[in-house]
């Protein structure tokens, strides 16, 4: 017999016959997309189907004087105009906030606005009509009497005497804050060699999905139930949601996510645009159709990345980081987003911050505030692209102050490879990470004597290239209380079904769901390697509360790791069952046996015995021929739930290097590199993917993307075409290369890898700009780096 072959102890593999767990193999579904053949939200049609449109808001700040409906109701094909009162006699108002996110406070919100609408783009009224076009003629005869009240708009003064105050019952405009502080810090910057500070603004900006929110509300009087066809994420979520605020049985309401075009974290929020779509079917008894248009998402999607943090490192003279300190105000929307909360993103700044660093000593406070702007919350990334831009921009300016490498100095101080289970100095715990290994592979992978080389040979005549480097953590397969135990019915685990098919072929229904990410494909390739069946024998369905398992879906870069482990379990379980059949067929014992290549094979001598389509006749059609009592089971549910850490960190290492013009201000982006280290890798093609359309969302945020008000809360580019967002011309060469460090918390071993690339990107961009700048004394440190705030830096505009 051949030697058995050798796998690294971490990647030894975890399925008899390893054929496409870590293969690089095309989506399945690729061909059916490409094809045309997908079916969107806005492709489904509905008998009796209406169509309903929104007035939203047109300011920031107004008190509802009076709705005129009579004109509108006259245009042709209404079919109904409702309002907040309306809609509040058959949905229930929500407070979104976290019992354990201590003190946070939010007034209540209804699916329309009733009294006063607090943001430019707040649904106040809903006209259903036959058709979108007859809705939206409608809409333009709608006559809503508004007062204009001041507007709340500006972090800095939100808590100032004198500022309005949104909802005077909460007593101001403070939703949460936050401190922590490890005791020492005082005494570390008083004994440091180096303190280096900057302050650092981040701009509000929003996901731009390719297919916009949208949904079907079918209330069905006949069966007294509820189905809705949505673009989400979080399906069960909804279901629940839907069942609490209408008053309804859970098993009285079916959510159907068929193809969703991107989500972002846009599509895992209620809006109250859900239940307001909702209520209108419920009151007309018939399906009502939602879409968004691109114009109306700018001020109706949730926004993110709000901040204004100063923050300050420590370090002695040796290149030891000491402690970090920072203070970061965030703001939000008038109310906190339903049901996650708009605390969440400024929480994980101050749990995230110095994450990758070996420093003992950390303070910091955060303030969360309302304002008079659309809703921020959960958006690619939450909190990682803030906390490692932070991080990464203090590090580099330490360094610089020591006359230290700026890699050398990142070797010196992050957690070492050998040093884990450990803990950050936040608290957060950390089960396995390999920042020295990725720093190492990141050192060879870009050539970096060769760069510094090049760079230093440009730099004498006159052109400035800078080199970044960020180092990050990113929290991935969240623990089973990240939300239940602050009251938020979101489920931790997922589930998954497969059931052999007589045909010899599986069909697998999985409770996370496809969103353009590949999840369907990697749950194939593990489903066929766990069965052992061929990839064509495989049938995945998702996104169908009536079918699926009860799960969380997709966020916070849980599909693979948690959903493709319940996927992994349940097939392996029905290996199991299949051999028992088999076992009973051959009359042989089910250890003498094995299942390989769609075959039921003989253990030692590999030898075909049965085929699984035979099996299947055998079980389905003819039971008859097996021994009484015995009845085949061919068919398997697992659920898994991550259980040992609060969250299974990933980390990785970016590098950007870029070409900044001091004449004119712009930023070239030249190459972009990325070791990124998620654990086992299900398929490198699409993790790489994955990678690359992350580090364009981050280098988005860092460039390009902001949504910018005036200072009456109004929204000054709210289209495509003043909204930037990164195109291919813009973008450079991503390399993306993998260090292997599999999470023992699962057999799979898999960790999250969707948001890494935007957390890393706009901290390494930033460093490549600064490096860029720095012969010249000059930094920017307020995303997005515009040619403008860098000729600013260099003093060639005040």
């Amino acid at each position: 017999m051949n030697a058995p072959e050798k796998h690294p102890p971490e990647l030894r593999p975890i399925t008899d016959d390893p054929r496409y767990i870590g293969a690089a193999v095309s989506r399945p579904g690729a061909r059916r997309l490409v094809e045309g053949r997908g079916t969107y939200v806005d492709d489904i049609k509905l008998p009796r189907m209406a169509h309903v449109v929104y007035w939203r808001s047109p300011v920031a700040h107004c008190r509802i004087v009076a709705v005129q409906r009579e004109y509108a109701r006259l245009m042709p094909g209404v079919l109904g105009i409702f309002d907040g009162a309306d809609v509040a006699t058959i949905c229930k108002p929500w407070v979104a906030t976290l019992g354990h996110l201590a003190g946070m406070k939010s007034a209540p919100q209804y699916p329309l606005a009733m009294e006063r609408a607090c943001w430019q783009g707040e649904p106040v009224v809903a006209i259903v009509a036959e058709t979108r076009a007859q809705a939206e003629d409608a809409l333009q005869y709608l006559q809503v009497e508004w007062e204009a009240l001041p507007a709340t708009t500006e972090m800095e003064t939100s808590l100032a005497a004198g500022t309005p105050v949104i909802h005077p019952e909460l007593g101001d405009n403070l939703c949460f804050t936050r401190s922590l502080d490890t005791g020492g810090v005082d005494a570390a910057f008083a004994a440091a060699d180096v303190v280096a500070e900057a302050t650092f603004h981040f701009g509000r900006h929003t996901g731009v999905t390719l297919e916009p929110r949208c949904q079907i509300a079918d209330w069905n009087p006949g069966e007294q139930r509820l189905t809705v066809y949505h673009s989400q994420q979080a399906p069960h979520m909804m279901q629940d949601l839907y069942a609490r605020q209408f008053g309804l049985a859970e098993s009285a309401v079916r959510v159907i996510c068929k193809d969703v075009g991107g989500s972002f974290g846009i599509k895992v929020h209620a809006y109250p645009d859900d239940f307001a779509t909702v209520a209108v079917s419920m009151l007309l008894k018939r399906p009502v159709k939602f879409v968004a248009d691109r114009l109306e998402s700018f001020t109706s999607d949730i926004h993110a990345r709000e901040h204004r943090i100063h923050g300050r490192i420590a370090a002695s003279k040796a290149g030891d980081i000491l402690a970090f300190e920072i203070d970061d105000l965030t703001g939000i929307g008038p109310y906190s987003m339903f049901p996650r909360t708009s605390a969440i993103e400024g929480n994980q700044v101050v749990n995230l911050t110095g994450g990758p660093y070996k420093h003992q000593q950390y303070r910091a406070n955060l303030k969360v505030v309302f304002l008079n702007k659309p809703p921020t919350c959960q958006y690619r990334g939450v909190g990682h692209p803030i906390a490692c831009a932070v991080t990464e921009g203090l590090v580099d300016l330490a360094a610089a102050k020591l006359g230290m490498d700026a890699l050398v100095f990142r070797q010196r101080n992050v957690i070492p490879d050998d040093a884990y289970p450990t803990a950050g100095a936040s608290g957060i715990k950390l089960e396995v990470l390999s920042h020295e290994e990725c720093l190492r592979k990141m050192e060879a992978l870009i050539d970096y004597p060769a760069l510094l080389a090049e760079q230093a040979a440009l730099r004498d005549r006159g052109v400035y290239r800078g080199i970044g480097f960020a180092a990050l953590i990113e929290l991935t397969n969240p623990g089973a209380a990240f939300y239940g135990v602050g009251g938020a019915r979101i489920a931790a685990q997922d589930g998954a079904t497969i059931r052999l098919e007589p045909t010899g072929a599986i069909t697998v229904l999985c409770s996370v769901g496809e969103q353009g990410q590949g999840a369907e494909g990697i749950f194939a390739q593990i489903a066929a390697d766990a069965v052992g069946v061929a990839m064509d024998k495989v049938r995945v369905v998702t996104g169908d509360t009536d079918v699926t398992p009860y799960g969380g879906g997709t966020w916070a870069s849980r599909g693979a790791g948690i959903g493709g482990e319940a996927v992994l379990q349940a097939g392996l379980a029905l290996q199991a069952n299949i051999l028992k059949v088999a076992a009973v067929i051959l009359n042989r014992e089910a250890g003498e046996l094995a299942v390989k290549r769609d075959e039921i094979i003989d253990l030692d001598s590999g030898a075909a015995l049965l085929p699984l389509a035979e099996l299947g006749r055998v079980a389905y059609f003819r039971p008859d021929t097996l021994p009484p009592g015995f009845t085949p089971e061919l068919m398997v549910t697992r659920h898994y739930a991550q259980r040992d850490y609060p969250f299974i960190f990933t980390n990785g290492v970016q590098v950007s290097y870029v070409e900044v013009d001091i004449e004119t201000g712009f930023v070239k982006l030249l190459k972009h590199w990325a070791v990124e280290d998620c654990g086992r890798v299900i398929n490198p093609m699409l993790v790489d993917e994955q990678m690359r359309g992350a580090i364009v969302q981050g280098i988005g945020g860092a460039l390009f993307e902001e949504c910018l008000y005036d200072a009456s809360g109004q929204l000054l580019n709210g289209s495509m075409a003043d909204y930037l967002v990164p195109m291919s011309g813009e973008m450079p060469d991503i390399v993306v290369a993998h260090v292997q460090t599999p999470t023992t918390s699962s057999k799979l071993g898999a960790k999250g890898a969707g948001e890494a690339g935007t957390a890393g990107a706009p901290a390494a961009v930033m460093n490549a700009i600064n490096n860029a700048l720095q012969p010249l004394n000059a930094a920017v440190f307020s995303q997005p780096f515009t040619p403008e705030k860098i000729l600013r830096a260099l003093g060639k505009v005040v």
